[in-house]
C-alpha cells in the first residue's frame, strides 16, 4: 500500500510539468503576435532569441499605430452607430482578417469569416529548427504587412505569402490577430461542411467546404466561436456546397464588406450577393461591396460616412452614381477603410434593415435590378495606382527590414 502511494504522489508531481511539456494554442497564438507566452509554456526559450525579440519589438509599435489610427476610432463610432447587434456576424471574402471583424462587432459572439485563401496550419514551433523559427516569424510580418498598413490584404501577394513556409495559410494570422485583440484561445478544430449546410469534424467528400473553428474569450469571460471556411464564393461555388446552407442556420446576422474587389458588382455572385441582403440586420460596407441598385429601396435605410472619390485605378468601371449622390450627405468619419484608406478619401455605408414580414425574405432585395450605370465624365482623373502602396504619413509600410 505505501508503495501505491508513493508512486500515485510520484505521479501528481509529475503532472504539471507534463502539462508544461504541450504547447497551447494560445500559448502559439501569443508568441507568433510577439507577446509572452504563459509562464510555464516550452515556448518560453524561443523568446530569447534575438530574433523573436526584434519580432516582438516590431509588432508592438505596428499593432500600437494600428490601435491608434484606426481600431479604436471603429470601436467608438461602432458603439455609436451600430445600437443592437445580431449574434452572428458575416464576413464574405474576408481572408483571415478577424481584427476588424473584431472592431466592428465586438459584441458578436459567432463570426464566420469566408474566402479563397487555404485554412493552413500552425506546427509545434518548438520542433522548428532555430533558424526555422525566425523564417516562420518573418513570413507571419510579410503576410501582415499590407493590412497593417492599409486595412486590406492584397490578394495576389497573399497567394504567394499564405503558402510559403512551415507556417502557411490564414490560421496562424488568425492567431496573431485573436492575441493581438486580447483574446484567449481555448480550442482549434479542423471542421468541414457537407453538401447540406451540416457541420462536422470528418474529413468530408469531395465538396465538403474546409475550415477552422476557434472558440475564444475576451476579457468579459464570454465564450465566442470564430469560424473561419476556405471556400469559393461565386455562383458556381456556392451552388457545389453547402455553405450558405451552414450560414442560414446562424441568420439573420450583421455583415461587413471591405475591400471586395468589386466582386459582388458582377453578375457571378449574386448568390452570396442576395444572401447577405435577406439574411443581415445591417450591413457596413465600403463601395467595392453591394452596389445600392440592388438594395430594396423600401426595406433599408442609409447612413453614409465620409467622402465616395470613386474606385482606385485598379478597378476601372465601377463608379456609382447613386453612391454619389448619397454621400453628398455624407456624416464626417474620423478613421480609412478600404481601398480608399486615407481618412480623407474613405467612405463607409451603414445599410440598416427595416424590421418587419420581409425581413429575412427575397423582399429584402431589389428584383430585377438593372446593372449599374456606367459613370459619367468626372472632374478629377483617378489617383495613380502606385498611391495604394504608398504609406500614410507617421505610419509604416513593411515588405522587408
Amino acid at each position: 500500500m505505501k508503495a501505491v502511494a508513493l508512486a500515485f504522489v510520484v505521479m501528481l508531481a509529475a503532472l504539471p510539468a507534463r502539462a508544461a511539456d504541450t504547447v497551447t494554442a494560445d500559448d502559439t497564438a501569443r508568441f507568433l503576435a510577439g507577446m509572452m507566452p504563459s509562464a510555464d509554456s516550452p515556448l518560453i526559450p524561443l523568446t530569447r532569441d534575438p530574433a523573436w525579440q526584434q519580432h516582438a519589438r516590431f509588432f508592438d509599435q505596428a499593432f500600437a499605430q494600428l490601435e491608434q489610427r484606426q481600431l479604436s476610432r471603429i470601436r467608438t463610432w461602432a458603439e455609436a452607430n451600430l445600437a443592437a447587434p445580431r449574434p452572428t456576424m458575416f464576413y464574405m471574402f474576408s481572408g483571415p482578417d478577424f481584427i476588424y471583424a473584431d472592431a466592428f462587432y465586438s459584441k458578436a459572439t459567432t463570426y464566420v469569416l469566408s474566402a479563397l485563401e487555404p485554412t493552413g496550419s500552425v506546427p509545434d514551433l518548438t520542433r522548428l529548427s532555430r533558424g526555422g523559427v525566425g523564417a516562420a516569424l518573418y513570413n507571419v510580418e510579410r503576410s501582415l504587412s499590407s493590412i497593417l498598413s492599409f486595412s486590406f490584404f492584397i490578394t495576389k501577394k497573399m497567394k504567394v505569402d499564405l503558402h510559403a513556409g512551415e507556417i502557411s495559410g490564414t490560421l496562424p494570422i488568425l492567431y496573431v490577430f485573436l492575441a493581438r485583440s486580447g483574446k484567449t484561445i481555448r480550442s482549434v478544430a479542423p471542421v468541414t461542411i457537407d453538401e447540406n449546410g451540416i457541420i462536422g469534424t470528418e474529413a468530408g467528400g469531395k465538396s465538403a467546404v474546409r475550415g477552422a473553428r476557434i472558440t475564444f474569450a475576451g476579457n468579459d469571460g464570454v465564450e465566442r466561436t470564430l469560424y473561419y471556411f476556405s471556400t469559393d464564393l461565386s455562383n458556381s461555388g456556392v451552388k457545389a456546397s453547402g455553405f450558405l446552407k451552414f450560414c442560414e442556420t446562424l441568420a439573420p446576422g450583421n455583415s461587413l464588406i471591405k475591400s471586395a474587389s468589386y466582386l459582388m458588382h458582377a453578375g457571378n455572385f449574386t448568390l452570396v450577393r442576395d444572401f447577405i441582403l435577406k439574411n443581415s440586420a445591417t450591413i457596413v460596407q465600403d463601395d467595392s461591396g453591394i452596389p445600392l441598385v440592388y438594395f430594396n429601396q423600401r426595406r433599408w435605410r442609409f447612413f453614409p460616412f465620409g467622402r465616395y472619390a470613386g474606385p482606385i485605378a485598379e478597378f476601372p468601371g465601377r463608379y456609382q452614381e447613386s453612391y454619389a449622390e448619397l454621400f453628398r450627405r455624407a456624416q464626417p468619419i474620423d478613421f480609412g477603410i478600404g481601398y480608399r484608406w486615407r481618412t480623407h478619401e474613405t467612405n463607409l455605408l451603414l445599410a440598416v434593415q427595416l424590421p418587419g414580414d420581409g425581413f429575412g425574405t427575397a423582399d429584402a432585395v431589389a428584383q430585377d435590378a438593372p446593372p449599374p450605370r456606367s459613370p459619367p465624365p468626372r472632374p478629377r482623373a483617378p489617383r495613380p495606382a502606385e498611391s495604394l502602396f504608398s504609406p500614410q504619413p507617421g505610419g509604416f509600410f513593411w515588405f522587408g527590414r
